[in-house]
């Protein structure tokens, strides 16, 4: 390898602190944006599959076996199925999940004051990406539907699953920006 290419390279690592504080700001940002649209009701209503049929999240709706027949389409407004939303309990367990992706984007930002909270914050996102990586498995809208062709479930992703998918992104930043904030907890009790 040339001197220039050598020199090159060099300048690209030394900037290796900017990878978890990059990941840092990606991961704050999917939770607060995503976050604020769990207030909206076309998210709300856009999640409820992948809730209802959750093994850890459908008991939080009243009624989580008749979703299908409430579906709307994002920006459909349909009045009698936003009453049923209503009176599932989707409105309300959207609010409360967007003030938990909200709580874990706060924390994830609180790294540079407090690492503990920053570590917390890796966790709990971490977490919340396993559960929303099982709709892979718990929801039958993140297959493609019977076409009548071969075209059609296992490893057919359909929009929604596609979506989910990319979690794995999250999850592997989660786990990065965790082990970064348990390195520097750790170096600052090596300090005292």
């Amino acid at each position: 390898m040339n001197a220039t290419a050598r020199q090159i390279l060099a300048t690209f690592v030394r900037t290796e602190r900017l990878g978890p504080n990059l990941m840092r700001i990606a991961i704050a940002i999917v939770f607060l944006w995503i976050g604020a649209l769990k207030f909206v009701p076309f998210e709300a209503d856009s999640i409820t599959p992948f809730v209802a049929n959750s093994p850890v999240m459908s008991f939080f709706y009243n009624h989580p076996d008749e979703y299908k027949a409430h579906l709307t389409h994002e920006g459909q407004l349909v009045p009698e199925q936003r009453e049923w939303q209503t009176a599932n309990n989707t409105y309300g367990f959207s609010t409360g999940l967007g003030v938990v992706e909200w709580t874990i984007a706060v924390l994830v930002l609180a790294y540079p004051l407090s690492k503990k909270l920053g570590l917390l914050g890796s966790f709990l996102a971490f977490a919340t990406t396993l559960v929303t990586l099982s709709f892979l498995f718990t929801t039958p809208e993140a297959w493609v539907p019977a076409l009548g062709d071969a075209q059609h479930g296992f490893p057919y992703l359909s929009g929604a699953g596609r979506l989910v998918l990319k979690d794995t992104m999250m999850l592997a930043g989660s786990w990065i920006i965790g082990i970064d904030a348990a390195k520097a907890i750790l170096a600052g009790d090596q300090k005292r």
